[in-house]
């Protein structure tokens, strides 16, 4: 489980028909939102006084989508667009952020995501990386682990109490620990693909194309960020 989003018990129950989910409908899906997300981080950069304010509720939004998606995959196909708007309008606001205080870098880390991306699925395609049970183990347990940092740091800044600073500094140690990160983030598209490809073998529902668009979406989203937080680090 490297994305809560994707796990083999989503996939545990085939069909018997002619329209299930194959990898070809699952890339297409995975088109459609992101030329939703695009669009509408686009609209974030042109119009950031009208989305900056709107953070917090399209936060919420994302959020609730989200679970949705998680515990009744069935409404995905419709719900996965309404959270790639949602999304897009997100990081185009925070991209616009950090471009504002590091012009250049969110060229760099959208070209950095996509070598990430491609190189993950070389990797997988030759067979280099597969999602042995181990394998899987060690991403899941590291991906809860940085999950359950980020929590803690969000409450301790909500509480006043300051936050985990070796996360955020530019120092050495903050640069490693954004690399880890990024690697982490990186791997996850490893089980990602095992996945999606199992769902195709199994004949999932057709809906599953959507949901596992969707679940790859959140990973991509998650290395973009990372990469965002770590060429800022690196520019400092």
């Amino acid at each position: 489980m490297s994305n809560p989003l994707l796990k083999d018990s989503v996939f545990s129950s085939p069909i018997r028909s002619n329209d299930v989910m194959t990898v070809s409908g699952t890339i297409n899906k995975s088109i459609i939102l992101w030329v939703l997300l695009i669009a509408s981080a686009f609209y974030s950069w042109t119009h950031p006084n009208i989305i900056m304010p709107l953070l917090v509720p399209l936060l919420i939004a994302g959020f609730v989508i989200a679970m949705v998606s998680i515990f009744k995959k069935e409404a995905t196909p419709f719900v996965s667009p309404l959270y790639a708007i949602c999304e897009g309008l997100i990081l185009g606001a925070i991209s616009l952020s950090f471009e504002k205080s590091y012009p250049g870098i969110v060229v760099n880390a959208i070209l950095l995501s996509m070598c990430v991306l491609f190189c993950m699925l070389a990797a997988y395609k030759t067979g280099m990386l597969r999602a042995t049970p181990r394998f899987q183990k060690v991403v899941v347990f590291s991906t809860l682990a940085i999950c359950l940092v980020y929590v803690i740091d969000l409450l301790l800044n909500l509480f006043g109490a300051g936050s985990l600073s070796y996360i955020h500094n530019s120092s050495g140690l903050g640069i490693i620990i954004s690399l880890v990160i990024v690697a982490v983030a990186a791997l996850n598209l490893i089980i990602d693909f095992e996945l999606i490809e199992q769902g195709s073998q199994q004949g999932s529902p057709k809906y599953m194309e959507w949901y596992s668009a969707f679940a790859l979406m959140v990973t991509l989203v998650w290395l973009y960020l990372e990469c965002l937080r770590l060429l800022s680090k690196i520019r400092d």
